[in-house]
């Protein structure tokens, strides 16, 4: 089974193939140009690269939010249009828990932090949870949300006393907001690793793919958290 995936929640795009349970191909766009500009020539440059076309594929995945308001509009409507055009699935997978994914078996609760501008962080938190198997997956202890980073963070103090990994540009955002309320036990993942990767949007996509998890593509939406600018500005006008 074969699917593919794009992340389009921050200014980092990517896109990736995974093969049952091996990442096969992935492409990263760390520039500042623009998702739409990009976005179709990096898909085409890994189908290229992996030897497929879109009749080889089972489904596609999207990275739904939160995150980059246009950034997502943008990946959601490349990925409907994709889906129209090959008759392929869509499976849609959270930003923040595929942020999280990245760092599974390592024991710590996990804080995946997206900079939301207006003094606000798009975060959630973690837990490396072991079952009696063996195997690891994630269990959410606190739902997404927009919210002060102050806040998020007082709370996370004084309700646990863990070590914790934070990663995303909200984390490097508040850097020092983040290592004065938990001295000594945030541990940061900057750089690569911290930004929503395609690669896990894709490995979490064959989960749900293989579940039969599919979207109603015509009715799919972001994952936005909170209304945008301009939803705001039309409610004060308008009432």
């Amino acid at each position: 089974m074969r699917i593919l995936a794009i992340e389009t929640a921050s200014m980092q795009g990517s896109a990736a193939i995974q093969e049952d349970c091996s990442l096969i191909a992935e492409y990263s766009l760390n520039v500042r140009a623009t998702h739409s500009e990009r976005l179709l020539s990096a898909i085409d440059t890994i189908l290229h690269h992996s030897g497929l076309r879109f009749i080889d594929l089972d489904g596609l995945a999207i990275s739904i939010g939160p995150g980059s308001f246009t950034g997502l509009r943008i990946g959601l409507s490349t990925i409907k249009g994709l889906s129209f055009s090959t008759g392929l699935p869509v499976v849609a997978v959270s930003t923040l828990r595929a942020m999280a994914t990245r760092f599974l078996t390592t024991g710590h609760l996990i804080c995946p932090c997206l900079d939301a501008r207006k003094k606000e962080i798009y975060t959630a938190l973690y837990a490396d949870w072991i079952h009696g198997d063996g195997k690891n997956s994630l269990r959410e202890l606190s739902p997404p949300q927009a919210i002060p980073p102050d806040i998020f963070l007082k709370g996370l103090a004084e309700n646990f006393s863990e070590p914790v990994i934070f990663s995303g540009d909200g984390a490097k955002a508040y850097l020092p907001r983040i290592k004065k309320y938990l001295p000594g036990r945030a541990l940061i993942a900057l750089g690569f690793a911290g930004h929503p990767q395609a690669g896990t949007v894709a490995y979490l996509g064959m989960e749900r793919l293989r579940q039969g998890k599919i979207e109603d593509v015509v009715n799919l939406e972001p994952f936005y958290l909170r209304k945008s600018e301009a939803e705001i500005k039309w409610v004060e006008k308008h009432g």
